[in-house]
């Protein structure tokens, strides 16, 4: 009898166990993967992307990705996890093959965020869904909004540097300030007044390194344009400037993000060289993504190839109204 009563106990603890495995691998688990975990962008994104996963019920797991090693490396951990799928901004569209071959191997669905990735040929793989910014038109925006704000300071397009803080091996960086010069140049600013500042990073310390020597080098102008990338670069920018003894009404700096930096820049009692930013939702990049991955697993639905979602332009005269707007 005590025989036996071993015997039922050692199959109730395997069914029990066996039970539990199958839970963990019915639970519907997502992968959330960015490139820059501490910037206030991709905080926002997962902040968004908890949301939809309190609302349906399923485990958001988030990682850090600074390089390719950690992408691999995390994908090997989200298939540990029994994971079925996880949306990634990669540190380099490049990884593009890479990363789908790796998720194929794992069986796992995979979409992408902010930056689109590229096959070897540096085209864009259409295999993978993707949700990104329209960043020719973010530009254009950016462009448009400081030729009208110069008209209204009543300058002289000859006397004003246009300073283009540049990160172009990213797709998105080179995309967004082409369509910030294109917008101007149909406003009548002179092409030869464009400055290229290279970024070797795009944080404000590369920005404010790069603005630096791009102001020095050119003393002959009265005033300034910033734009490029993100927020964090024209921030740099104007602080270059000030550093320069650049007056705050002599630059106009728009950045692209609304970002924590953005808000704190307004904040400030006196206006700055940092006139406005155009502000993208981290709403829809976290939260929608996030729920179209999870409607993809349950349901068999697949997202929409391409997704590209715009911005508006947010000054600190109108911050509260445009992120109501925007959802935020």
């Amino acid at each position: 009898m005590k025989q036996l009563h071993k015997v039922t106990t050692a199959v109730g603890l395997l069914l029990a166990l066996a039970g539990g495995v199958a839970h963990a691998m019915d639970e519907i688990k997502i992968g959330f993967l960015v490139k820059q975990a501490e910037e206030p962008w991709f905080q926002d994104e997962w902040k968004f992307a908890d949301q939809a996963a309190r609302e349906k019920g399923f485990k958001l797991v988030k990682i850090g990705v600074p390089n390719g090693d950690k992408v691999l490396t995390a994908i090997d951990n989200l298939s540990a996890q029994h994971a079925q799928g996880f949306i990634i901004c990669a540190p380099d569209v490049k990884l593009g093959s890479a990363i789908v071959a790796k998720a194929a191997q794992y069986k796992l669905k995979v979409m992408s965020v902010d930056d689109r990735l590229v096959d070897g040929a540096g085209k864009p793989i259409d295999s993978v869904p993707h949700m990104g910014i329209s960043a020719y038109k973010i530009g254009e925006q950016v462009g448009s909004a400081m030729a009208q704000e110069m008209k209204k300071r009543g300058w002289k397009m000859s006397e004003v540097g246009a300073i283009r803080l540049s990160f172009d091996q990213l797709p998105t960086a080179k995309d967004r300030t082409d369509g910030a010069m294109a917008a101007l140049v149909a406003a009548g600013f002179p092409k030869a007044n464009f400055i290229n500042a290279p970024q070797a990073k795009t944080d404000t310390e590369n920005a404010f390194n790069a603005a630096n020597v791009a102001i020095t080098q050119n003393p002959k102008y009265k005033h300034w344009l910033a734009f490029g990338l993100n927020d964090e670069a024209v921030l740099g920018a104007v602080r270059a400037a000030e550093g320069r003894g650049v007056k705050s009404d002599s630059i106009i700096g728009i950045g692209i993000g609304g970002s924590q930096s953005a808000m704190n820049e307004f904040a400030k009692a006196g206006k700055t060289g940092f006139f406005g930013t155009v502000l993208i939702s981290p709403k829809r990049h976290g939260y929608e993504t996030t729920l179209n991955m999870y409607q993809w697993i349950k349901a068999g639905k697949s997202p929409d190839k391409l997704t590209l979602t715009t911005g508006m332009l947010m000054t600190r005269d109108n911050t509260a109204a445009v992120r109501k707007e925007m959802g935020l």
